[in-house]
């Protein structure tokens, strides 16, 4: 009797196969029968062996990090490797306060903000009002009777704090936080002898057992079940071992994560006593709020899990090549959105023995430089000798658009109508993730077609493309600037005018200038000038010669030049935008250039379509729209 191939999972397909291999046994009659007693034992059977495989299937899937689906599952296999999922994180804030204590009546020396809650969002933020905290005491002088406490950081969530007392006879004693919404940097361990001691060691957070000796006060943390999180200490060999009857003191931030975001107006709620510890009720100035909260992460999803956990492993806690930066420093900085990595060899002039880094904050615009010395010192440790980590400034390559559309004026309401639809799209289009990351490319074709799909009345669209960089210069001193785009620009061979700039001006030069360029006869390079417009409008050359132009290479190099000021500031910042045609309309942000679409600084025009329309079926006074215009001479 030939046995049946059985992989099916579907409960109906199981069924046909029990009947296909009954129909082989002559000794069956009535299996085809729906009313029949045999029939009925065929569905159960069917039944259970699809709750079988089905099982079979889940347990196989749950077993390997890429397919399984469970949360626990998954960290349990990163947990395999060494990998301990990010927990979620508190966002911050920064206030500022201070204290009156020439009323009173005994001045104190001293003011002491306990730690704990500090403040609360003085209205309700998504339905919810949040508590700031801080997680230690902060003391300041009273000087002329006032006390100031300035550039506060604090931290959204709840201060809470679990005890627990280390039992020698019970070796299978775990020491858990109920928690689910700890941001685990924020755990703070204490280790008294006993729960009487006033004595007190504290335990320090370590996620790797290099340089824990049986001496090194630390803990480990694991995440388990139901997104808790476990307290392991050491065993006498790799990290202090706890004697019987240690009273352990943990605290920690319990967080909303990401929705504690952007908060910026507080009510004091905190607890301040003096040098006497005397509680201080009064004299307590309006909290002032340096910048909104931020920070904010929720818990680390299942997805990027996957995706970390295995890198982190391959790396083994050693930075090394670029995806090990790449994997390392999301671990170390939380709030990074995009990060790329490239090695100084790949640089011209190369630059060995760097690796450069450039991070895209989650929340801003850019790194501090604070935070950029935090993420160096915190990656020596994984660092190799002889490679030096560089955190590079943030750089747009921005993407601009020109674009005519071309509609059927008896398929819309209006030209407005039809407009809001087009840029509500591009808009969408413009915050998607496709962009908005290193390496990201601007897909031409797709852009076209995005435009045409966004409604029926649009026949076709004409649309070119300009890429744009901002240059901060220094002003009131003479500097050298470089510009890099990633991207070949179009040559205007007999004109020039290829590159497009906003006003600024220059030391010994009389007005507004701008700058642009001619080519070269070899065709690929070029020089740059600056110009000043008439009142004709036309362009009068005052500087020749001001640096150089690489066409292929998509780059601009200033020399030494003295910008006094610019039309344009963005943030209290001055700029000088400087725009180019791409050669290629597919546009490409490599290496540190972070790219970006710009819709606020394009153009959409509307345009009848007169033969779609009927109001002129010959094409006779059809409106052309020119795909390589040169456009203005310079950006207003």
């Amino acid at each position: 009797m030939a046995l049946v191939n059985f992989t099916n999972l579907d409960f109906d397909q199981i069924k046909t196969s029990i009947k296909d291999y009954l129909r082989s046994n002559s000794n069956f009659t009535d299996y085809d029968f729906e009313g029949s007693n045999l029939s009925s034992i065929i569905e159960v059977l069917a039944y259970n062996t699809y709750i079988t495989s089905y099982n079979a299937n889940m347990i196989s899937n749950e077993v390997f990090i890429d397919s399984a689906t469970l949360r626990e599952n998954v960290v349990s296999l990163a947990r395999n490797i060494g990998y301990v999922p990010r927990s979620k994180t508190s966002s911050r804030a920064n206030i500022s306060f201070f204290v009156d204590t020439t009323e009173f009546t005994t001045r104190p020396l001293t003011l002491t903000l306990k730690k704990g809650t500090v403040c609360t969002s003085s209205s309700s933020f998504g339905d919810q009002n949040y508590t700031f905290t801080v997680p230690e005491d902060i003391t300041k002088p009273v000087i002329n009777g006032i006390a100031l406490f300035q550039n506060i950081d604090v931290y959204e969530g709840t201060f809470l704090v679990n005890t627990f007392t280390a039992n020698s006879n019970n070796p299978n004693q775990k020491y858990i936080l109920d928690n689910s919404g700890i941001d685990t940097q924020s755990i703070s361990v204490l280790v008294r002898n006993t729960q009487s001691s006033s004595v007190t060691r504290k335990f320090s957070l370590s996620n790797s057992l290099l340089d824990v000796d049986s001496t090194s006060r630390v803990f480990f943390i694991q995440e388990i079940e139901d997104q808790r999180y476990e307290l392991i200490f050491g065993d006498g060999v790799f990290g202090t071992k706890l004697d019987d009857q240690n009273f352990i003191e943990v605290s920690y931030v319990s967080t909303n994560g990401e929705d504690g975001n952007g908060i910026s107006s507080f009510t004091f709620n905190g607890r301040i006593v003096d040098n006497n510890n005397r509680v201080v009720n009064t004299g307590i100035s309006l909290l002032t709020s340096n910048t909104e909260s931020r920070g904010g992460q929720n818990l680390e999803s299942i997805d990027s899990i996957k995706k970390y956990a295995p890198r982190i492993y391959s790396s083994q806690n050693r930075a090394v090549t670029a995806t090990d930066y790449e994997t390392i420093v999301p671990t170390i900085y939380p709030e990074t959105e995009s990060i790329s990595v490239f090695g100084g060899e790949d640089l011209d002039p190369p630059r060995f023995g760097k690796v450069f880094i450039s991070i895209k904050p989650i929340n801003g615009a850019f790194v501090s430089s604070q935070i950029k010395e935090n993420i160096k010192n915190s990656l020596r440790k994984y660092s190799v000798a002889g490679i030096v980590p560089e955190i590079l400034d943030l750089k747009y390559l921005y993407l601009e658009f020109n674009s005519s559309v071309y509609y059927n004026t008896n398929s819309t309401p209006s030209a407005d109508y039809l407009k809001t639809i087009v840029s509500n799209n591009i808009n969408q289009y413009a915050n998607s993730s496709e962009l908005n990351k290193y390496g990201a490319r601007f897909k031409y074709s797709k852009f076209l077609k995005l435009i045409d799909d966004s409604n029926v009345a649009i026949t076709s669209n004409i649309t070119k493309i300009i890429i744009r960089r901002d240059l901060k210069p220094a002003l009131n001193q003479f500097a050298d600037y470089e510009i890099c785009y990633g991207n070949a620009f179009h040559i205007n061979k007999m004109s020039g005018y290829n590159i497009k700039s906003s006003g600024f001006t220059v030391s010994s030069v009389n007005g507004t200038v701008y700058m642009s360029d001619t080519p070269n006869s070899d065709g690929k390079t070029g020089t740059i000038f600056f110009f000043t417009i008439t009142s004709a409008n036309t362009p009068t050359v005052v500087r020749r010669n001001v640096g150089r132009i690489d066409y292929e290479r998509g780059e601009i190099i200033l020399n030494p030049v003295n910008i006094t000021s610019t039309l344009k500031n963005v943030g209290g910042e001055p700029i000088i935008e400087i725009s180019a045609s791409p050669q290629s309309n597919d546009v490409i942000g490599l290496q540190d250039l972070y790219l970006q679409l710009d819709p606020s600084s394009s153009v959409l025009n509307m345009v009848s379509d007169e033969i779609s329309s009927g109001s002129d079926i010959s094409g006779s006074t059809y409106t052309v729209t020119s795909s390589y215009s040169n456009g203005d001479l310079v950006r207003i």
